[in-house]
């Protein structure tokens, strides 16, 4: 017979809103990491300060995405946000020309 696998993972939908200690445990990262990305603008939490930091799965998509460009392409942070940027740009487009299509 063969190897059983258990997945485990966490459903998000689009209204969801986490805070900097679930984005960092969701996206495997640190608060440190968390904080460069915010400066260097590749995501932008809802709320002024650290403790009030609020993420939605926009971001958690982008954290993810940076994390795999930084491990896999050795991208650098300004990297990602212009990669990410482009991606999203590019996903609006294939969306708006279904919708004429």
């Amino acid at each position: 017979m063969g190897d059983i696998q258990y997945l485990q993972g966490t459903v998000l939908n689009e209204e969801m809103q986490c805070s900097l200690a679930e984005i960092c445990r969701f996206c495997g990262v640190t608060a440190e990491r968390i904080h460069e990305m915010v400066e260097e603008g590749v995501i932008s939490p809802h709320g002024v300060s650290p403790r009030e930091w609020n993420f939605t799965t926009i971001e958690i998509r982008r954290v993810q995405t940076t994390v795999r460009l930084q491990n896999d392409l050795q991208v650098n942070l300004p990297g990602c946000a212009l990669v990410l940027d482009l991606i999203e740009e590019l996903e609006e487009l294939r969306f708006l020309n279904r919708r004429h299509t």
